[in-house]
């Protein structure tokens, strides 16, 4: 009957000195480009020296700005919620469907917006706030409308 096999620590500790020999990829792979200028980069998973996970990351187009924007499909690739990175005629048609709601939501702001009257907003509203103020409700409960 054979044994099974056994974790000896002078074993992993001999491969794991081994393995700190061998060259290791420093530089990352390109994976893409969105339509912000931003790079995308990857080194793959190495399971052979503990790395489980790939690295990704990305360059910004400017180097010094720290709220940079990235489109939610590279975000995704980022933080692994997808295995592959987008290609870019998802990212075009995403993108024509962002303008696309856009134009919707100015069409449907101009449509329904209507112009407001300074002597119509004074009239609806008195004090600091800008809280409307009705004829059939009372401003003080058990007062009319002129005893303050």
């Amino acid at each position: 009957m054979a044994q099974p096999p056994t974790r000896s620590l002078m074993r992993i500790l001999f491969n794991s000195f081994i393995n700190s020999f061998k060259p290791r990829q420093l530089k990352g792979n390109l994976m893409g480009e969105d339509y912000l200028g931003n790079k995308f980069y990857e080194i793959p998973a190495n399971p052979s020296l503990g790395q489980r996970r790939s690295q990704r990351w990305f360059e910004p187009t400017e180097k010094e700005a720290y709220n940079q924007e990235v489109t939610a499909e590279w975000e995704a690739w980022l933080r692994g919620r997808r295995k592959e990175p987008p290609t870019a005629e998802e990212l075009t048609r995403n993108l024509a469907i962002m303008k696309m709601k856009e134009r919707n939501a100015a069409e449907l702001e101009a449509k329904y917006s209507k112009p407001t009257d300074a002597a119509e907003l004074q009239k609806t509203t008195t004090g600091m706030g800008s809280f409307p103020q009705y004829e059939e409700y009372e401003i003080m409960p058990g007062k009319k409308k002129h005893e303050k």
